[in-house]
């Protein structure tokens, strides 16, 4: 019998089912690997003579079989081939990932219904006689005071429940089964634009539902969301299920709640920061058709659904649907295979598409359908340039945003100031030398964060006090160059001390739930001046934001990677469309050094599709993607001689082929990351299925070399980070 276990080998692996026994294709079964017992899915049907001992005793037995039935379904079982065979990874650890924590890890796959807590009479009192040093105590019950609350959302420790439970104060109680989804919020009416836009996406409805890709193109504020709502109303109302792909775990929370008051409680979410109880239940409730929509992270992408009818990648252009670590896949693209193979319709919303997308699009790949205007329009957006050569700069901040920063919140505007750079400082200088601080364990400098008290690398994550005094001559002049969030927060407390300013970004949103809470203060009106990284440049929608001001426009323009402008043109235009959705003036102002640069003027002047346009025939011309297809072999070491080794020996196997391109072995661009030496080969075809056909035969000879085993190494097919 075939089994796929989690671990890093590019094969399968055959094993005996005892007597007795009967398996079937994606149940799991407890099988010895080595000295482990490892968890693995059955992938074949076991043949006959695999039941009998005589002729097979070199084979282990199954330890154990853990499901009745198949727990991965057949279409999840396929696309986690599709992924392995097309990701080049191995199809074990394909399948984990698949799978949340508590099944991956041999628990339970039992739905049951999830636990409460809630206050009793003896726990109010407790809240008059608790002394005030119990503060964790006080904390948990006060919040049990408001309403009953899921034992994974409190947060409280495992001691401070027990405590409460032992003293009587908290009792746990089972929810009720939840409501079957119901229409809670009529839907508006529909602008001439969308209800075009809704006819483009309703071709494939009912008895004529049919695989299809329709990319949805619409600027902020012209209402895709709504969009997204009624077409998956018509899903729903055939009794089919809906899963909605967003880039980012803060984009969750606010459309599930937009889901949940069109289609009620039943709306589930997916992503990695759940508890895995909660993660598990979504995916037993996806699993067996009680969650009619799923809200997700790019591990949703895998969810096994009873009846899926559609699927929505929301900011399909979104850089984080494509994992970084492991199984380097996209979901964006994995979604489209899987509703080819479901033969289901996807929508790919955005206000900037990839490229990618344009011109699958363009080609007729893809259908088209577009929304040029918002839905509350009393002005169009004005956005303008702002020169700042020679000007003074506050933090930051020329003189002309201060004023205009004034004037917005004179008019009972709000303001984001935008900066893609966490942290007070990218860089601590000696003023006398020269010298900088720099990480001892990756080729960068360390960021200056004031508020910590400490230098960290932004790469691996080191941290150190800051230097009383210079590490190379002994000077005190030490100074920080550059601006991050911290800085302008700290410039913008001085320049508007009697407003509320608030700083978005990692940094900042530590603790749970904090995000949330300063969303809410947002849309209240209590807060005055956004500080903030791209946390906040999509999704959010801000009624009361008229101004906009992107202070660091010029460090896309120079990037490395052939991206970098694509995604200075995503990103201007993203967080230009936060100022003035619901009706107000608008006003966007880009700071700049570079004035007179093409594309920029290009983005300024012809929009984000002019810019498209301007990239796809510099792509066209110089055979990038979308034009070619790219796959990139990584190779690391603490030993710098090793990675190039392994991938020198590697070059060698590499089989021949004319429509292949190749450069390296090279040094990575940050070589050294984290203690470890990196390279890396690129290759380079005009063929998807060349460069395919390629690596299928590459991958077993590099496994097979004796280098591979001093190193680690990666193949990231589609790279989006060539860093």
């Amino acid at each position: 019998m075939r089994v796929a276990v989690p671990a890093p080998l590019y094969k399968t692996f055959d094993y005996l089912v005892p007597q007795g026994l009967t398996l079937a294709p994606g149940m799991r079964v407890r099988v010895p690997f080595g000295r482990r017992q490892l968890i693995g899915l059955v992938l074949e049907s076991p043949r006959p003579e695999a039941t009998e001992p005589d002729g097979v005793r070199s084979y282990k037995s199954v330890s154990e079989v853990l499901d009745a039935e198949p727990l991965v379904p057949g279409d999840v079982l396929e696309l986690c081939r599709w992924a392995s065979s097309y990701y080049q990874h191995p199809l074990g650890e394909v399948i984990a990932t698949a799978l949340p924590g508590v099944l991956r890890q041999g628990g339970a796959a039992e739905l049951k219904q999830p636990q409460f807590l809630r206050l009793t009479e003896a726990g109010r009192a407790a809240l008059d006689t608790l002394p005030a040093r119990a503060r964790a105590q006080h904390a948990l019950l006060h919040t049990l005071a408001a309403a009953p609350q899921a034992r994974e959302d409190l947060g409280a420790s495992a001691a401070v429940l027990r405590k409460a439970q032992q003293q009587g104060w908290v009792e746990t109680f089972t929810a009720a089964p939840e409501p079957a989804p119901v229409t809670t919020e009529t839907p508006p009416a529909l602008t001439s634009e969308q209800a075009q836009a809704l006819q483009i996406l309703s071709a494939d409805t009912g008895q004529d539902m049919k695989f299809s890709v329709t990319l949805l193109e619409g600027v902020t504020g012209s209402g895709k969301t709504e969009l997204y709502l009624q077409r998956a109303a018509d899903v729903l109302a055939t009794g089919q299920q809906v899963l909605v792909l967003v880039p980012e775990i803060g984009l969750t929370p606010q459309l599930t709640e937009r889901f949940a008051r069109r289609f009620g409680a039943d709306v589930a979410s997916y992503h990695s920061a759940m508890p895995d109880a909660e993660r598990t239940r979504t995916w037993l409730r996806a699993r067996a058709g009680l969650a009619p929509v799923v809200v997700g992270t790019r591990s949703a992408t895998f969810l096994p659904f009873r009846k899926l009818g559609l699927i929505v990648v929301d900011e399909e252009h979104d850089g984080s649907f494509k994992q970084q670590e492991g199984l380097r896949y996209s979901a964006r693209d994995l979604a489209i295979v899987r509703a080819r193979h479901a033969g289901i319709p996807v929508i790919l919303g955005s206000a900037t598409p990839a490229l990618e997308t344009v011109l699958n699009a363009q080609s007729g790949r893809y259908r088209h359908a577009r929304l040029t205007r918002r839905i509350h329009s009393a002005a169009p957006l004005t956005i303008r340039q702002l020169d700042v050569r020679s000007r003074p700069l506050n933090n930051g901040i020329s003189a002309p945003l201060l004023d205009a920063i004034g004037r917005h919140l004179a008019g009972g505007g709000q303001t984001l100031l935008f900066i893609n750079r966490r942290g007070y400082a990218p860089v601590l200088l000696c003023h006398d030398c020269g010298w900088q601080a720099s990480c001892t364990h990756c080729d960068a400098r360390l960021t200056l964060h004031r508020t910590r008290g400490r230098l960290i690398c932004h790469h691996c994550g080191a941290q150190q006090t800051i230097p009383a005094q210079c590490a190379g001559c002994g000077s005190k002049a030490l100074m920080p160059v550059g601006q991050g969030t911290e800085r302008v927060e700290d410039g913008l407390r001085t320049a508007f001390p009697d407003h509320r300013i608030e700083r978005f970004d990692s940094d900042r949103m530590r603790k749970r739930g904090e995000l949330e809470r300063l969303l809410a203060d947002i849309r209240s009106g209590v807060i005055h001046i956004l500080v903030g990284t791209q946390m906040l440049a999509k999704g959010h929608d801000f009624a009361g934001l008229s101004l906009v001001g992107i202070l660091d426009v010029d460090q896309a323009l120079y990037g490395a990677d052939f991206r970098a402008l694509e995604r200075m043109g995503q990103l201007i235009t993203q967080v230009a469309g936060r100022a003035g959705r619901v009706g107000q003036p608008g006003e966007v102002i880009l700071q700049t050094h570079e004035p007179n640069h093409p594309l920029l003027r290009t983005l300024l002047e012809r929009g984000y599709s002019g810019l498209c346009e301007a990239l796809l025939e510099q792509r066209r011309g110089t055979g990038l993607p979308p034009f070619s297809h790219l796959a990139l072999l990584r190779a690391e070491s603490p030993q710098q001689a090793l990675a190039l080794r392994f991938l020198e020996d590697a070059r060698k196997t590499l089989p021949a082929h004319d429509a292949l391109g190749v450069l390296g072995p090279v040094p990575a661009p940050m070589e050294r990351l984290a203690g470890r030496y990196r390279a890396q080969i690129l290759l380079q075809s005009a063929s998807r299925a060349a460069l395919q056909k390629t690596l299928a035969a590459w991958i077993p000879a590099l496994d097979a070399l004796a280098s591979a085993r001093k190193v680690r190494w990666s193949v990231d097919v589609d790279p989006l980070d060539m860093f």
